[in-house]
């Protein structure tokens, strides 16, 4: 994860927060912390994490000692050690805050990402040309916004306020329903065996609380 930081020291002013992969040299400077973290989780029966801020240099490969983090965390009958490596200063960003609001957000963009891959078919760009793919990625991402748009007005108080992109598709649009229109009215007929039906109601009402246009006085 890299991001622009006024604090970062670099020739272009840019700060970056990288995974680090683990190994015993790591592992034997987090170990007071992984034990603190097993005692903690032994006593209360939850996942207990500590971290640790200091420097580290690889013995070849890094010119320099650099900020790394590591996550002292022990879950139920399991060690889980993480780190990061930094430029960012402690006066920037403590230990805790910079792996768990600024590191671990980058999991949630990469959940978003595959969302629309997996969810609403962002990889099928099989076309012969570039212009073509390019518009089918637009549609990919026309469709997640009015999906995301409809799960943060209308699915909410319902069993898919948390729903992803796969899980709305199937369950609540990709369905069969009879459609009658009146002057008046819009009339949606479900098959007596969809089991969704009052939560369809639920969101129509949800969404008449967020008119796409009202007229101006």
């Amino acid at each position: 994860m890299t991001r622009s930081w006024p604090g970062a020291r670099q020739t272009n002013d840019v700060g970056y927060v990288l995974g680090l992969a683990r190994n015993k040299r790591l592992q034997q400077a987090l170990g007071k912390e992984m034990e603190a973290a097993r005692l903690a989780c032994e006593r209360t029966g939850e996942a207990a994490r500590c971290f640790r801020d200091f420097r580290y240099r690889t013995r070849k490969s890094w010119s320099c000692e650099r900020r790394v983090i590591g996550k002292a965390e022990y879950l139920p009958g399991k060690a889980n050690p993480r780190f990061v490596v930094t430029n960012l200063s402690p006066r920037d960003a403590d230990a805790q805050y910079l792996y768990e609001d600024l590191y671990c957000a980058r999991g949630e963009m990469e959940n978003r990402i595959k969302e629309q891959q997996l969810g609403l078919f962002a990889d099928r760009t099989s076309s012969a040309t570039l212009r073509a793919n390019q518009l089918r990625l637009y549609f990919s991402s026309f469709a997640y916004v009015l999906l995301h748009g409809l799960r943060r007005l209308g699915l909410t108080g319902t069993a898919f306020a948390k729903a992803q992109s796969t899980t709305i598709r199937l369950k609540l649009l990709k369905i069969g329903a009879r459609l009658h229109l009146t002057v008046r009215k819009v009339w949606l007929s479900f098959s007596e065996a969809y089991p969704y039906a009052s939560d369809i109601a639920q969101i129509l009402a949800n969404l008449k609380q967020h008119p796409a246009w009202s007229p101006s006085g």
